[in-house]
């Protein structure tokens, strides 16, 4: 058996899964792409697990898709690819896992792509972004025209993808890629763990619930998603979450989740 190409580490209620394809800057090939699918379905089925930590090893977060079995796809073959890439990546959006992805070196085409499919991006000063498609010819495939539009607007998104320019760090959290920049000397996956515990010690149907409000509220009119959001709010009431939750804060103590 080939050796995995992803690592996975359990720590409570975090998991980390830590890419490792460092000799080739971990681009993302079929095999890489089935394993990273398998691998979110197996932690969703943890009930213990609720945040997920996406990184990789080495230099690159995720440096693309490799070029190299790129170059032998046919349209037909190319689809097939595509369409693995935004399985993979909406199956990671579409969790009831929280993603958090550790940004620690090139995220470029693929990588960057990956990155927008988390919920949260948090990034190494050292960190390069970018999705350069057009300078091979292509445009992103994995999502990267839908989802960087809908995060950074039509008009940056435009730039980058016209341009195919790499950024840094701090442009990309200074134009909203980035949620939190962690800087040089600063240990990034201590900062991404700092934020998913912020995350673990509330309610999880909570965050669940608003998790899924404003993903599907993305593609609503304002007044749909304002029902939708009406209607999980209310649901809430029902369980036995939000009373301790309320409780907890009129009686000035940590809530037990």
């Amino acid at each position: 058996m080939s050796e995995s190409l992803i690592h996975l580490q359990k720590e409570g209620k975090l998991a980390i899964l830590e890419i490792n394809r460092p000799s080739a800057l971990n681009a993302l090939n079929e095999e890489l792409l089935n394993e990273l699918t398998s691998e979110i379905n197996n932690l969703e089925k943890d009930p213990s697990i609720r945040v997920v930590i996406i990184t990789g090893q080495g230099k690159a977060f995720v440096a693309g898709a490799d070029i190299s079995k790129m170059k032998e796809l046919n349209a037909d073959g190319a689809e097939k690819f595509a369409a693995l890439g935004q399985s993979t990546f909406d199956r990671i959006q579409k969790s009831r896992l929280v993603s958090i992805a550790a940004v620690n070196g090139f995220a470029l085409g693929g990588g960057l792509e990956l990155a927008l499919a988390c919920d949260i991006r948090i990034g190494s000063e050292k960190a390069k972004l970018g999705l350069p498609e057009v300078s091979l010819g292509l445009i992103p495939g994995f999502g990267g025209t839908q989802r960087l539009a809908r995060l950074v607007g039509y008009g940056r998104a435009a730039e980058l993808i016209f341009t195919g320019d790499m950024i840094g760090a701090e442009e990309a959290y200074r134009i909203g890629i980035l949620n939190k920049l962690v800087k040089d000397g600063e240990d990034l996956i201590s900062t991404a763990k700092a934020t998913a515990e912020s995350i673990l010690k509330k309610g999880p149907i909570a965050v669940s619930a608003a998790k899924s409000v404003i993903l599907n509220g993305l593609d609503m009119q304002l007044s749909k998603g304002q029902e939708l959001e009406k209607k999980e709010f209310s649901n809430l009431f029902s369980g036995k979450e939000s009373k301790e939750g309320m409780g907890a804060f009129l009686e000035k103590r940590t809530p037990n989740f």
